[in-house]
């Protein structure tokens, strides 16, 4: 008999496996994962999709950031806001 699992994401944790599903995905229609690499290219995906993460949240301002004042560059300019 196996044996449930059972998981609570948070939302980010969720979009960042969905993400590295999709990743992983690409790489398995591509012809890239074997059996042999398959927990590598897993690795792989899950890091890309982290790094992907990092890179989004360093760049794009959230609703919640602008409503709280948190000042952050957009695309690399400095964000302005009226007072």
């Amino acid at each position: 008999m196996s044996k449930t699992h059972y998981f609570s994401l948070r939302p980010s944790e969720t979009a960042i496996f969905q993400a590295a599903a999709n990743i992983f995905a690409s790489y398995i229609a591509a012809g890239q994962v074997t059996d042999e690499n398959q927990a590598e290219m897993m690795e792989k995906a899950i890091a890309a999709s982290i790094s992907m993460a990092h890179h989004v949240d360093e760049v794009v301002v959230s609703d919640k950031e602008i409503s709280s004042g948190t000042d952050k560059p957009v695309f690399g300019k400095d964000v302005q806001r009226k007072s």
